[in-house]
C-alpha cells in the first residue's frame, strides 16, 4: 500500500520514493507519494519524477483498485528505481486554497440553509459548487459568501485529525456530501477549520484561512428541484 504523504502534510513539495511497480513503461506505483490523485472534485497533481539526471513529467495521477497510479510522459523508469519527486507547487497551492474555501462555504450552507453538496469541481481559475437548497436566492448565496469572507479575516487555523467509522456515524454533520459515507472505509480523515467547522475529507488544504484571499461569486444558477450551482473565484 502506497503511503499517501499528502494526507498529513499538504505542504510537502519534494521527497524520495521507490518504484514498486510499473506498467506499459509509463504507469507507475510508488511506495510513498505526495502527488494527489484525482478525486472529490480536486484535480490531480502534476510535477516531476527524477532518476539520476533525467526528469519524467507526471501528467496524470489517479487511484485504481486502491492503488495510486502516476502516469509519466516517457519511458525509462523501471521497478525498483530509487527516485526523487517534485510537485508543481503553484498548481497544487491554488487547488488547496480553492478546496479550503469550498469547505468554508459548505459549512455556512449547511448551517444556514441545511444544504448538502451534490457536486463540485475545482479548477485553476474558478470553482463550481452544486448543492441542495430549498429556500434559494442569489442574494442569500452572496450573503453566505460574505460571511465566509469574515471568517477568512479571522485567519482561523486548519487542522487534520482521524476518526473511526463509528465515531463519524455518531456525528452525521461531518459528512456534507449528499451521497453519504463510502461503505468500505473504517477510518476517516477529518478536516477542521478553527472551532467553526469539521468535515470528512481526503483532499489537500492550506493551514490558515487568510491564505485563501477573498472569495467572490461570479455566477449562480438555479437548476431546479432544490439543485443549485455557484461559481466562485479567489482574489
Amino acid at each position: 500500500m502506497t503511503e499517501a504523504l499528502y494526507m498529513n502534510d499538504s505542504y510537502l513539495k519534494a521527497w524520495k520514493a521507490k518504484i514498486v511497480s510499473i506498467k506499459d513503461n509509463k504507469y507507475l506505483v510508488l511506495d510513498r507519494t505526495a502527488f494527489y490523485p484525482k478525486g472529490g472534485g480536486q484535480p490531480w497533481d502534476e510535477g516531476f519524477i527524477i532518476k539520476d539526471d533525467q526528469k519524467f513529467k507526471v501528467v496524470y495521477v489517479g487511484k485504481f483498485s486502491g492503488k495510486i497510479s502516476h502516469e509519466v510522459d516517457k519511458p525509462g523508469l523501471k521497478e525498483g528505481d530509487e527516485v526523487s519527486c517534485e510537485i508543481d507547487w503553484e498548481r497544487r497551492y491554488t487547488f488547496m486554497r480553492h478546496h479550503t474555501a469550498s469547505h468554508l462555504i459548505s459549512n455556512i450552507l449547511y448551517k444556514r440553509a441545511d444544504a448538502k453538496i451534490t457536486g463540485n469541481q475545482i479548477e485553476l481559475d474558478k470553482t463550481r459548487m452544486d448543492f441542495s437548497m430549498q429556500d434559494y436566492s442569489p442574494e442569500k448565496l452572496r450573503a453566505f459568501v460574505e460571511e465566509a469572507n469574515k471568517f477568512i479575516d479571522q485567519d482561523l487555523p486548519i487542522t487534520i485529525d482521524y476518526m473511526t467509522r463509528d465515531e463519524v456515524l455518531e456525528k452525521p454533520e461531518l459528512a456534507r456530501l449528499a451521497v453519504g459515507l463510502p461503505k468500505n472505509i473504517k477510518e476517516f480523515r477529518i478536516v477542521r477549520i478553527g472551532d467553526i467547522d469539521e468535515q470528512v475529507d481526503g483532499g489537500t488544504h492550506i493551514n490558515h484561512l487568510k491564505e485563501i484571499g477573498k472569495i467572490e461569486i461570479t455566477k449562480t444558477v438555479n437548476k431546479g428541484k432544490n439543485n443549485r450551482r455557484m461559481y466562485f473565484i479567489l482574489i
